[in-house]
């Protein structure tokens, strides 16, 4: 947060681990209102949200350097744009197509990011 842009919000995207739902985490949260959490689904074998945010956590956001909050949805865009030409089975029982929910919460969530005042 010190590197931060004053006035400019931080979105946080973590999984449930009751860890980030701690009281220190919300009271950490309450005293720095422009810091957002983001949580991903609850893991479930057939939960093919959490796995293909895992996909994309390895792919892209891991490797990745991103100058803006612009930047970030720009670059997740273009790693959907190009898996969905060739979706494949993610963790060898369901595929990914565009008209899934799991785009359907992935546009939900780059609109998101794109309408905030990041």
């Amino acid at each position: 947060m010190i590197n931060q842009p004053r006035g400019k919000e931080i979105h946080v995207i973590a999984d449930n681990l009751s860890a980030h739902k701690s009281q220190t985490v919300k009271d950490f949260l309450a005293a720095h209102p422009k810091v957002h959490l983001h949580f991903t689904p609850t893991y479930s074998r057939a939960n093919q949200v959490e796995l293909w945010f895992g996909k994309i956590e390895r792919d892209v956001i891991a490797r990745g350097v991103f100058t803006s909050v612009s930047d970030l949805r720009r670059k997740l865009m273009r790693y959907i744009r190009h898996y969905n030409k060739a979706p494949r089975t993610v963790n060898g029982n369901m595929p990914i197509h565009r008209d899934t929910s799991v785009h359907n919460q992935l546009v939900q969530a780059t609109s998101n990011l794109e309408s905030c005042d990041c």
